[in-house]
């Protein structure tokens, strides 16, 4: 996880200067790991679904090992060029595609019910805290030695995982009606049916899309633009980001202790506060006013997402947990580069302030409209499969 926060400040600045790129050669190199992943998503749940989940996750772990090894390689010896890494990130991607299903499936299989909340939460924290911690590090690594070095802590810490990967006992599955038959088509179909026959499901997921694809890519986009614009440049838009960081840390460690009766009404509740984030950000005045809210905004969406979590790994059968998984993902923070696409021009058209409104106007409503199915309100805490 800290290698996850690392990679994308090293993988920035190996191309704007190490090979003086330009932002469009970023965008490019961005996203071609971004690309695959959203090709492969779908595949990399049925597979996860079928296959044994920890050693796809150790595949994951050893490929991406060995591909950040070749890219530090090429960039401390000079030898890197654009095609490279636009080639390895893609690698990256494919492989990474395969690692967030089978994880999704895995966690619930090996922590009781009653603790998966916890787990989720510890993951969350750790991740949180990785996302704070690792561009700090990334920061120091860049400017005292290289990207390059950087890309090279990164392939280590795969190892680290691998490692631990190779210990882990996964418990026996529950025999598969599908298995029998392996026909992806059909495997896949079965994973949209799993989503299409709970309302909850049908009606939480598209507000999580809209959050992904509308509120986010403003805050994150956006935002640095009115920072730079209005607040006073990088400085201020770093202690908004660290304060929603901060937040995340917080939002984390109530989870391992406090347990909702209900767990998507929590959950509702918390992005129902995440959703103000554009507007407050567009209006606000201050940075000190945005960092206090943002910090308050990533206690609510640590908080959303392990109770929207733990309700999937509690709720649906671990036999299509991870295509669920994947369709979730797919729905979600697959959508944020479109997302990113759509919010310049439309900034440009309307106005910044206007649109970071909007954007929180239109994610607010699809929460309160998910808020509104009485199954996401009376969802109780306790396992079932239906």
């Amino acid at each position: 996880m800290l290698g996850d926060a690392l990679f994308p400040i090293a993988l920035a600045f190996a191309v704007l200067d190490g090979l003086d790129g330009s932002p469009a050669q970023l965008g490019l190199v961005l996203a071609a790991q971004f690309v695959p992943m959203t090709l492969l998503v779908l595949i990399a749940g049925v597979w996860a679904d079928r296959l044994s989940r920890r050693r796809l996750m150790l595949i994951s772990d050893v490929g991406r090992c060995v591909v950040q090894a070749v890219l530090a390689v090429l960039l401390l010896t000079g030898q890197a060029q654009l095609w490279h890494l636009i080639v390895l990130v893609a690698i990256y991607g494919s492989f990474e595609a395969f690692f967030r299903p089978a994880a999704g499936g895995l966690i619930p299989a090996l922590v009781p019910a009653d603790e998966l909340q916890q787990a989720n939460s510890l993951i969350g924290l750790a991740f949180n805290a990785g996302s704070v911690l690792g561009p700090a590090l990334a920061g120091v690594l860049i400017v005292v030695l290289s990207p390059g070095a950087a890309v090279a802590v990164d392939a280590a810490t795969f190892v680290v995982s691998a490692l631990f990967l190779v210990r882990l006992r996964e418990p026996a599955r529950e025999p598969n009606p599908e298995d029998h038959v392996p026909n992806f088509v059909a495997e896949l179909k079965a994973g949209f049916a799993e989503v299409r026959s709970r309302r909850w499901m049908l009606a939480f997921m598209p507000a999580l899309t809209g959050y992904h694809l509308v509120a986010l890519p403003c805050v994150l986009a956006l935002g640095a633009v009115l920072a730079d614009q209005e607040l006073g440049g990088a400085g201020a838009w770093a202690v908004i980001v660290s304060a929603f960081g901060v937040g995340t840390i917080a939002g984390s460690a109530i989870g391992l202790r406090w347990k909702p009766r209900r767990p998507l009404l929590a959950a509702s509740i918390a992005f129902l506060g995440a959703a103000c984030q554009p507007a407050i950000i567009g209006l606000a005045g201050s940075t000190a006013a945005i960092a206090a809210f943002e910090a308050l905004a990533g206690i609510a969406v640590a908080i959303g997402f392990a109770q929207w979590e733990t309700t999937l790994g509690r709720l649906i059968p671990g036999s299509a947990l991870s295509r669920v998984t994947s369709l979730d993902w797919f729905t979600t923070a697959a959508m944020m580069p479109l997302g990113y696409a759509i919010a310049g021009p439309v900034a440009e058209l309307a106005g910044l302030h206007e649109t970071m409104v909007g954007a929180s106007v239109i994610s607010f409503a699809l929460f309160a409209g998910a808020l509104a199915v009485a199954e996401v309100r009376a969802l109780p805490q306790e396992s079932v499969a239906s």
